[in-house]
């Protein structure tokens, strides 16, 4: 026996009796179709008015439940959010052509507009629709659509679509970013409407004074007639304002009927406008969502150099949040206490880094970082991407100072504070000013500090110029606030892989270096301490032309303690003896027995440094204190040299290049003056202040780092403007760093002053170590060396000597000489030597010239066989001449003789 069949009537009487579950049958079942007969039907039970035009709802609500079904029944709407983006084909809704629609009544006509927008979520074809319907259900000639946008304390209007008439297609019509018109709420007729929410109908354009004419003039179109009215969110918020432009029936003027038909049809709008805005969000909160995603893959794939993952963030960041450059800086650590040689391991190996720490006793407490001041901020590196260049670079000088000057990313720094300054060039916090070194000039600026898993601010990004021309948004500041944990995160990482990499290479140099040194013996100590100090005149301390050969080695230690004794230092800070005296033994042991850089070096580099102090004339311009921490570094200055260069460590991947990437023997130095200082019975500072020990350090570190050439370069120019301009009293910190630095290369390179014999001399060991350099890198690296380096090329010494005068000595020399007259000897000493050098360097191309000019002669073979032998014989006399000279000198300068 079948089941019994339900009759219509009891399905009738339970969905009247269940109008919940009914609802929701039609809502997730009913057709298209069924719910054009429903409307169809139900039209005159008060969808509509008296004169045949639509209702002003009331039918909200239902034109908002049919939009709801339109949108749950489009194609792809029970997809996923992924291929509405990816582009997803769906089937168009085919609008019916004029003529069709006209041949409706106002009831269909009305529907079948409805029903041409119900489905559309993209924006831009949305508001095109929009526009076209508007201008057919009012016969107007030309149309525009504005939307709003900013925040609430801000908000404008954005031309969407502008002029649309049946005619124009959506390429045609719509605005880009870049050239869309902005109309600030209350402004002209639009933005009139706007603000109060209401209907403007102008009869006559050009005699209302809101209306801008200077729109005519550039489009060349009248306009009449006027009809402007808000578009608004269920909410009651404005969304946004449609303008119809001169109606092309009738008497050309809008009437009643045109505002009630405009009105109830932008209701409907305002809905399918949300909508799409919403599925718009939807769309980019997704895209972002990609981009992070993308960029956590890329940090966390690249972590074995800063460098390269900054890159990845930067190539990311620019393409997601739209702007023309973006800038990364990041801070260096500033640690109460702590040298640059304790921060760097500290996080790993505590008893390593203690051991190579030095400690004021006043310090020992646990290191936090300072709450610094805007001018205390130090960044370590920058990294710079345009979008145009697409390749991130290291800005430059000018562009640095251009930051330094502006202060947003040291303000950024110190506060915490997210900066979006929507007009650079007319802000009243910031003179942000124009980049020199790139050329390029900031209209808009969002800036926003990055953060570590501890929350301290480990760098600062700034984003310049959206490509729009807009300014920063809300949601550009969410992006980027995201954007900006990434980064922290990626620092993070690959500064832990960093300090690991490095640490293994400083344990491996620390115990090489443990293995080569000793510390200074207590026999040893007391030897010293007992020894009788002559006088500065005995020692001939005070003069430019001090030669330092007739010396035995205990002789330069206690000429060493004479130059502190004399400056007084050890009575003002008082530095105990035997401290002192162990000082000096440990830092002439840990010199290695070099042809050059050694211990007789350094003691001639701190032999200039005192004679500039008290016969130069410095000691008015320069502390006592600074004068204690530049006879240290001078004596410190090479430690450890391996009569290699800072490129040859590079070239041979020593584990020093691993360590330090710029001025590696420099760094390296410094280092290993601080372990000395940190050994038991070694800190000459130990009496110090804790402000004069921090001090202290600081120029010991800056001073020494100074010797490195390329250092000099850059930092000359500075030097030399300041002293043209007549700068005689180097108040200002960065001045008087700049000072100590010029001195110290000045006192590095001194031996280029010394009179012709001792300049000769020292040239030839200089040489020798450069040869010894050429040599190895011949034969460990295979690689041809240059040729100040090429044993081969020894004989164009004089040349390269007059180069090296004139590209390093005698510019700082000169301007020394113009800062002090007293100076000048060192400056006549340079022009004396390149007079000598010079004449050889003559001698040399004339021989030459002359043995080429024999060999062009027409001579006999005997003769010829003759000239080249007697040119062998003199080259190999001269050379064996210099080979015992040079030996000579090692022996007398050998630390270890």
């Amino acid at each position: 026996m079948g089941e019994r069949k339900l009759t219509r009537e009891e399905v009738a009487k339970f969905l009247e009796n269940d109008q919940q579950f009914a609802e929701e049958y039609f809502s997730t079942k009913a057709t298209s179709h069924m719910v054009d007969k429903w409307i169809t039907k139900h039209g005159k039970d008060g969808a509509w008015s008296s004169d045949g035009t639509p209702g002003p709802l009331e039918s909200t609500e239902k034109g908002a439940a049919i939009l709801k079904h339109f949108r749950k029944s489009m194609s792809g709407a029970g997809g996923s959010l992924k291929s509405l983006i990816s582009g997803s084909p769906k089937p168009k809704t085919l609008r019916r052509s004029r003529t069709v629609l006209k041949e409706m009544n106002e009831k269909e006509l009305f529907m079948e507009l409805i029903r041409d927008i119900a489905n559309e979520l993209d924006i831009s074809t949305l508001s095109h629709k929009i526009l076209m319907n508007v201008s057919f259900l009012t016969n107007g000639d030309r149309c525009s659509l504005f939307l709003v946008r900013g925040g609430k304390d801000n908000r404008y209007l954005v031309s969407k679509l502008f002029d649309v008439n049946e005619n124009s297609t959506l390429e045609e019509s719509i605005h880009s970013q870049e050239d869309e018109i902005r109309i600030p709420f209350g402004k002209g007729i639009v933005g009139h409407v706007a603000l109060t929410k209401e209907t403007v109908n102008i009869k006559n354009a050009y005699e209302d004074p809101r209306f801008n004419r200077e729109i005519d003039k550039k489009t060349g179109y009248r306009t009449h007639s006027i009809l402007c009215m808000p578009i608004c969110s269920h909410e009651g918020d404005v969304i946004g304002v449609a303008q119809i432009i001169n109606k092309i029936s009738g008497d050309h003027e809008f009437t009643h009927k045109d505002e009630q038909v405009f009105k109830n049809y932008l209701t409907f709008c305002g809905i399918g406008l949300m909508n799409a805005q919403l599925f718009e969000m939807s769309v980019q909160e997704y895209k972002r969502n990609q981009m992070l995603l993308q960029l956590a893959r890329g940090i966390f794939e690249e972590q074995s150099s800063l460098d390269g993952v900054v890159q990845k963030m930067l190539t990311e960041a620019i393409t997601l949040l739209k702007c023309e450059r973006i800038l990364m800086f990041i801070l260096e650590e500033h640690e109460e206490g702590m040298t640059l040689f304790e921060r760097m391991g500290k996080k790993f190996h505590k008893g390593l880094t203690s051991h190579f720490s030095v400690t004021h006793p006043s310090l020992q407490r646990n290191s936090k970082i300072k709450n610094m001041k805007e001018e205390e901020v130090a960044f370590l590196t920058a990294f710079d991407l345009c979008a145009k260049d697409k390749e991130v670079k290291k800005p430059g000088y000018a562009t640095m100072e251009w930051s330094a000057k502006n202060g947003i990313a040291k303000h950024v720094a110190t506060t915490g504070e997210t900066l979006n300054i929507e007009d650079a060039e007319n802000d009243t916090r910031f003179k942000v000013g124009f980049d020199e070194g790139t050329g390029f000039s900031t209209q808009n600026l969002l800036c926003m500090p990055i953060y570590n898993s501890e929350h301290k601010v480990v760098g600062v990004a700034q984003l310049l110029n959206k490509i729009s021309g807009q300014p920063f948004q809300d949601k550009d500041v969410n992006v980027f606030e995201a954007f900006a944990i990434f980064c922290g995160l990626g620092i993070h990482n690959t500064t832990m892989y960093e300090n690991a990499c490095k640490l293994m290479a400083k344990q491996a140099v620390a115990l090489e270096v443990l293995s080569y040194h000793a510390t200074a013996q207590p026999e040893e100590t007391d030897k010293l301490k007992k020894m009788e100090i002559k006088s500065a005149e005995e020692f001939n301390l005070y003069s430019f032309k001090f030669d330092d050969l007739s010396l035995p080695e205990d002789g330069t230690l206690t000429a060493s303690v004479r130059m502190f004794q004399e400056c007084d230092l050890i009575n003002k800070f008082h530095v105990p003896y035997d401290v002192m005296c162990r000082w000096l033994l440990s830092v002439k042991k840990n010199y290695r027995n070099v042809t050059y850089h050694n211990w007789r070096h350094a003691f001639n580099v701190a032999q200039t440094m005192f004679a500039m102090v008290k016969s130069g004339g410095m000691d008015v311009v320069i502390s006592d204190l600074e004068v204690f921490a530049l006879l240290v570094a001078c004596f410190c200055h090479d430690l450890d040299h391996r009569g290699t260069n800072n490129a040859y460590q590079q070239k041979s991947e020593s584990p020093l290049s691993t360590l330090y990437g710029t001025s590696t023997m420099e760094h390296h130095h410094f280092d290993h003056c601080i372990m000395i200082l940190n050994s038991e019975g070694n800190n000459v500072f130990q009496s110090l202040s804790g402000s004069e020990y921090r001090s202290c350090i600081k120029m010991l570190e800056s001073a020494i780092l100074s010797t490195d050439l390329a250092l000099y370069f850059k930092k000359r120019g500075d030097f030399t403007s300041l002293v043209k301009d007549g700068e005689k009293r180097w108040h200002e910190p960065t001045k008087r760093d700049l000072l100590r630095g010029m001195m110290m290369t000045a006192c590095d390179v001194s031996a280029i002053t010394k009179p012709w014999e001792i300049q000769r001399r020292v040239a030839e060991l200089v040489a020798g170590e450069f040869f010894e350099q050429g040599d190895l890198e011949k034969m460990q690296l295979g690689q041809q060396p240059i040729a100040m380096m090429d044993r081969e090329k020894k004989d164009e010494l004089p040349k390269m000597q007059v180069g090296f005068i004139d590209a390093i000595c005698m510019p700082v020399y000169k301007t020394f000489a113009d800062l002090e007259p007293l100076l000048n000897p060192l400056f006549e000493g340079v022009i004396n030597n390149r007079k000598n050098w010079e004449g050889l360097a003559v001698k040399y191309d004339q021989l030459v010239s002359q043995q080429d000019d024999k060999g062009n002669t027409k001579s006999t073979k005997e003769e010829g066989k003759l000239t080249t032998s007697s040119k062998s014989a003199a080259l190999q006399q001269e050379r064996s001449e210099e080979r015992r000279v040079g030996k000579e000198c090692r022996s007398r300068w050998s630390p270890y003789h």
